[in-house]
């Protein structure tokens, strides 16, 4: 597999393998179980709130913008809900201030080959809407592939290793 991402989850371990389209439960001991089995979605960035797992696909070649998504499940049999879809190649989701949600979109696939990041400066970060919807908070970003927000600033890790901060992500009540 890829695996792309992990979260502490119920003093465990949870993991995106994005190859193989499912999040994996990794104990402190080194055993490794299916958490969830996904279709071709393409798992990449996890948050995790109380028994609630959020989750960013990519979404199958060619990362179309409506494939783009960010989801939420729980740990045992619950159904997939889709809080959010409409931005291309998401990589990542975090909560910001006052539980406002956040993904990080890697931006315009280049088109070569699965796996391949998106085009240069084509990356955003976008808040996600009570509608189901993405705003742009800044965009024209160089393949970003994680993030942190501290406070009201999202700490962006790109591909060539640059690390870039984004001020002000939240307005007014949770930010400036």
């Amino acid at each position: 597999g890829v695996y792309y991402s992990m979260e502490v989850f119920r003093g465990n371990f949870i993991v995106a393998d994005a190859h193989h389209n499912r999040v994996l439960s990794v104990s402190r001991e080194g055993d490794i179980s299916i958490l969830r089995d996904f279709g071709n979605i393409v798992p990449t960035g996890l948050d995790v709130s109380g028994n609630t797992i959020y989750m960013a696909q990519a979404g199958p070649i060619p990362h179309n913008p409506e494939d783009g998504k960010v989801v939420t499940f729980g740990p045992e049999g619950s159904g997939v809900t889709t809080l959010a879809s409409g931005a291309r190649l998401l990589v990542d989701v975090e909560f910001g201030r006052g539980r406002s949600l956040y993904a990080l979109s890697q931006g315009v696939w280049n088109g070569v080959s699965e796996g391949s990041p998106a085009l240069p400066n084509t990356g955003s970060l976008v808040g996600i809407n009570d509608n189901g919807s993405f705003s742009i908070i800044t965009d024209g970003l160089d393949r970003p592939t994680s993030m942190e927000i501290v406070k009201n600033t999202a700490y962006i890790v790109t591909l060539t290793g640059e690390i870039w901060t984004i001020d002000n992500v939240g307005s007014p009540p949770f930010g400036k």
